[in-house]
């Protein structure tokens, strides 16, 4: 995790997730079956993450980011503290709708596109994308594949859901986006520019804007129905990638240039991290967890829940929010947990990651963006501005639950 937080030399996150796997195997603390079958376990966030990549690079190149981009900076009207309420706005919605990957990935080469059409610095708002991606990521459950890994069987209906986690989710999203505008409100500049041309959307664009559409009502389908939502994902976007192609007549090459466009080494460093969680599971931690929570329980019954997502949060920057999630569920099933419980942990597991660029996958992934864009963003100021804005969303969003219950 160290590796992948800091990346010496530059070597890629999924180098690292590799050696650590490699490691294991070496000191004999897995063998290979498990290798195997630890990967496997991850195999609808694959599938999840490649269509979400798939849709975001056909984005790229049919210049929907560069159209919304224009209509963003015209709605902002030469100011550019609204600009960053509209964009936190858009980060919401697109978290809650298609999930926190989806706004690493899609909206975060949108809103560099924004700021270069206005004339501002970019790194205050493409930080939004961060933060919110985490921060609305559990107003619905397809707002975050961390909250398919840890309800798992005891996923509520959604009318059950919304009426658990409603309110805490609007606490997070309001705590959040008012101490991040307070950190950044410095570095934004207060006139922009508002003469900004809206180009024309092609064909190809507005097939790639009614899949992401389309993509979106259909995870929410598949989520009230309680499918798995890699698979979804992935056929909407092929789908999208062979209307284009027919469209456009361009045979097998654009397709070809579009998939070898897509960052698969993040693929592999999941895959690492279902791996390393497979090894510790392996050797008793869930058990030594149950134990320490049951006592925790006991000691503290009415305060066990806040406690909970409080040390979640925390272990989430250790090893990620995926793998932790899935220690989380798996120490909640052993103690045959109650629904109270299981939410306040999932809390935990999808707002801990705001603290530091190892938290989720969605932040990992928006880094990649931005190494994309030529931006590099440096692990120390993100945790600096984390420092803040974690213990504000999850502290809001714990309160409000408890209220609730």
């Amino acid at each position: 995790m160290a590796g992948i937080v800091l990346r010496p030399w530059r070597v890629p996150e999924a180098v690292w997730a590799a050696l650590a796997v490699l490691a294991l195997a070496l000191f004999q603390l897995i063998d290979p079956a498990s290798i195997v079958g630890g990967a496997a376990r991850g195999w609808d966030v694959y599938l999840f993450l490649a269509g979400m990549m798939l849709l975001a690079e056909m984005g790229r190149r049919h210049g929907v980011f560069d159209w919304l981009a224009a209509h963003t900076a015209r709605a902002a009207a030469g100011s550019g503290h609204r600009l960053f309420l509209l964009v936190y706005l858009a980060g919401t919605v697109v978290t809650v709708l298609l999930s926190n990957d989806a706004t690493a990935v899609v909206l975060t080469p949108a809103v560099y596109a924004v700021a270069r059409a206005v004339g501002a610095p970019p790194l205050p708002y493409l930080f939004i994308c961060a933060f919110v991606a985490n921060a609305a990521s559990f107003v619905l459950p397809v707002s975050n594949p961390a909250n398919l890994v840890m309800f798992g069987e005891h996923m509520p209906a959604l009318g059950q859901w919304l009426s658990l986690f409603l309110l805490p989710s609007l606490g997070a999203i309001i705590a959040t986006g008012v101490a991040l505008y307070l950190l950044l409100r410095g570095e934004l500049t207060t006139t922009i520019r508002r003469d900004v041309e809206v180009p024309q959307l092609t064909t190809p664009g507005r097939l790639t804007v009614g899949a992401l559409s389309g993509t979106a009502l259909l995870l929410a389908v598949a989520s009230a129905l309680g499918l798995a939502l890699g698979p979804v994902t992935l056929a909407a976007a092929v789908a999208a990638l062979l209307l284009v192609s027919v469209s456009t007549r361009t045979g097998y090459a654009a397709p070809v240039a579009t998939l070898r466009a897509l960052s698969w080494d993040v693929l592999l460093m999941v895959a690492g991290l279902f791996v390393l969680i497979e090894a510790l599971q392996q050797h008793g931690v869930v058990a030594t967890l149950a134990a320490q929570l049951q006592s925790l329980q006991a000691r503290w019954p009415d305060n066990a829940g806040n406690l909970t997502g409080a040390l979640l949060a925390v272990a989430c920057n250790l090893v990620n929010n995926l793998p932790a999630g899935l220690l989380g569920a798996a120490t909640l099933d052993h103690v045959n947990a109650d629904g109270a419980l299981r939410a306040a942990a999932l809390i935990g597991i999808d707002l801990g990651p705001n603290l530091s660029v190892s938290g989720s996958l969605a932040t990992i992934l928006w880094l990649t963006a931005l190494r994309r864009e030529g931006l590099h963003v440096g692990a120390w100021r993100f945790l600096r501005l984390g420092l803040v804005v974690m213990p504000a969303g999850l502290a809001a969003a714990l309160a409000l639950l408890w209220v609730r219950s």
